[in-house]
């Protein structure tokens, strides 16, 4: 392994020599290089952006509990989004790239609509309920520690997907909710260069309750153009006893009709997990209990296990991702994601579930992109 060192940093040396460092992906082993780009953020402080322009603010959700001291102390630090009503968080003129993007929304999580638009495009590229595009989409507070996505307690979401674009960038969120929601947010962005093969970022959420018997889950599909996939969230409802996640992934692209290129072994293999994620992990009356076993790692996890209560809650429901950072799947010219929905009966055949599943799907690609489904209605998003 030591002799494969030197030929890695030969390489990575190449890729970061063969155009001019930009700034719109860093990580330690370019961190020390400089850059022409110029940092900014917006936040209620800052609805701009501009430089000198922050914590200038006289009126705002603050305002009372800084009236003895005045401008410049915490006045404007979140915002209240109306009932049925947009709010437009960020308004960037590019070139340039979104670097992180923090938040924390109050209310219900399916009921705000995050939306982001590149270059005046009309069709969003992203269009996903807060939660789920966090990998919160029960709408309960999991820890979620990932090289993509952060949650940290109590409710702060965090997005370091790069997201670069070429002439403008929007994005905003819509409170679908009968009551007005507060919203604490910050996006960090840079405005730089951004090279001619750099794709545009998308996140699509799809949600099926119930899941129809012997039919395929469809994470995504009808993707057109060049580019790839780069993650997985998924929210899952089990509605039998018994073990739910046999069923395979698969990726059907470039012309692929009946048989996919690329083919999963099972639900939690794709997830990077193994046999039904259990592990002896419980001693009850001296016995050792075999049970789920949560974890969360830069690139994959099962980080939200809902037991239910044997009351109200009764139903056990998952939270997982997968982000295909150092293995993105490429395509050509389309994409299409499916994912089977498999328990077992009890004469060992395979039994099709009919689950209630809910997922964000992530890519870059060349635009323009395809519009998407229709979102469901207020009531088709709710977690009940």
């Amino acid at each position: 392994m030591k002799k494969l060192y030197p030929f890695l940093f030969a390489c990575l040396a190449l890729n970061t020599h063969a155009q001019k460092f930009s700034g719109i992906e860093s990580d330690l082993s370019t961190l020390y290089r400089l850059s022409d780009a110029k940092s900014r953020s917006i936040s209620p402080e800052n609805f701009t952006g501009e430089k000198g322009k922050g914590g200038m603010a006289t009126e705002g959700t603050g305002s009372r509990a800084s009236r003895d001291l005045g401008q410049g102390w915490k006045v404007s630090p979140s915002v209240k989004i109306k009932s049925k009503t947009t709010f437009t968080m960020a308004e960037i003129t590019g070139p340039g790239s979104i670097q992180h993007i923090w938040l924390t929304p109050t209310g219900n999580w399916r009921h705000a609509i995050i939306r982001f638009y590149w270059d005046d495009e009309n069709d969003p590229s992203v269009e996903v309920p807060v939660g789920d595009f966090f990998g919160m989409g029960w709408g309960t507070y999991a820890h979620l520690n990932s090289l993509a996505v952060a949650v940290n307690p109590g409710s702060a979401f965090n997005c370091y997907w790069p997201m670069p674009f070429r002439k403008k960038c929007k994005i905003t969120m819509e409170n679908l909710s009968d009551n007005e929601m507060t919203l604490f947010y910050q996006i960090d962005y840079i405005l730089t260069e951004v090279p001619a093969d750099a794709a545009y970022f998308h996140a699509q959420f799809r949600r099926v309750n119930r899941l129809p018997y012997k039919s395929d889950y469809v994470l995504v599909d009808n993707i057109k153009g060049k580019g790839h996939f780069v993650g997985t969230y998924m929210a899952w409802e089990v509605h039998n006893n018994g073990w739910w996640g046999e069923g395979e992934i698969k990726f059907f692209m470039d012309g692929d009709k009946e048989f996919p290129t690329i083919c999963g072994t099972g639900t939690e293999d794709y997830f990077c997990g193994s046999y039904d994620w259990d592990t002896k992990r419980k001693v009850v009356d001296g016995v050792e209990v075999t049970d789920y076993t949560a974890y969360t790692g830069p690139y994959t996890g099962l980080h939200q296990i809902i037991r239910g209560d044997g009351h109200y809650k009764v139903m056990q429901r998952f939270g997982m991702y997968r982000w295909h950072i150092t293995d993105p799947i490429r395509f050509e010219k389309d994409l299409k994601v499916t994912i089977q929905a498999l328990g077992w009966r009890s004469d060992g055949r395979y039994l099709p579930l009919q689950d209630d599943i809910a997922s964000v799907v992530y890519w870059y690609q060349t635009e323009p992109h395809q519009p998407f489904p229709k979102l469901p209605s207020r009531d088709e998003l709710d977690v009940y």
